[in-house]
């Protein structure tokens, strides 16, 4: 019997998309482009392109937030891949999706070579988008709800110095529910994990708030990394 030679593998191409999340307004903020191009032209889109051939799925992750936010210093998790056979009409695609955390403050949004728009949208309030990325956006929720009961990533929405109305605000927006004032500060306070600047900040008629700053070292130090945010 002869072996009949293999078959060719069929050509899939890689691409990355990132779901970039900020808090601003008092909302949970997500970073939308509106495609310039086919498919999906004029569509709201996650921001994301192709891997090349000289670079790693997180180097294009890299390159791609920096060309849509002029940021390259920033926090950047692999979500997960998705490779549904459908999921781009123009060919096989599988996507390597990525959730990013920024501090609204510190981004210039840009817009890539194939956007003609990009703009902060409401997380709770998102369009239609293009391809399957409603469905990586819902996954990406939904791990940092997870990681925020373990993790430190609340401070990666923050400026290097804020309140703890500030903290709690970011909390309560990510876990779309209000939490009580004074527990939240006594189990963040406890948690022997902010400095306290010595500085404060005026906002309005009311007493001027304290100023704080998150401690990487004394997280680790005191936790092994490990805790549980459970407010």
């Amino acid at each position: 019997m002869i072996d009949s030679p293999p078959t060719p593998p069929s050509p899939i191409a890689v691409a990355v998309d990132i779901v970039v999340f900020t808090v601003a307004d008092e909302d949970l903020k997500v970073l939308l482009i509106k495609r310039g191009v086919a498919p999906y032209k004029d569509a709201w889109a996650l921001p994301g392109g192709f891997v090349r051939e000289d670079e790693s799925v997180d180097d294009a992750a890299r390159r791609e937030l920096a060309e849509e936010t002029a940021v390259e210093d920033i926090y950047l998790e692999q979500l997960y891949t998705f490779g549904e056979v459908d999921r781009d009409p123009r060919d096989r695609v599988v996507t390597v999706a990525y959730f990013a955390l920024i501090d609204a403050q510190s981004v210039q949004i840009l817009g890539g070579t194939d956007a003609s728009q990009a703009a902060w949208h409401s997380m709770y309030a998102a369009p239609e988008l293009a391809f399957d990325h409603n469905t990586i956006l819902e996954l990406a929720l939904r791990r940092l709800r997870y990681k925020l009961e373990y993790a430190p990533v609340a401070f990666q929405l923050l400026p290097e110095e804020f309140t703890l109305s500030q903290l709690q605000a970011t909390y309560e927006v990510i876990l779309s529910q209000p939490l009580d004032k004074r527990n939240f500060r006594r189990k963040i306070l406890n948690l022997g994990i902010l400095r306290d600047t010595g500085r404060t900040r005026s906002d309005g008629p009311h007493r001027p708030a304290r100023l704080y700053a998150f401690r990487q070292e004394r997280f680790e130090q005191a936790t092994g990394g490990k805790v549980i945010f459970s407010f």
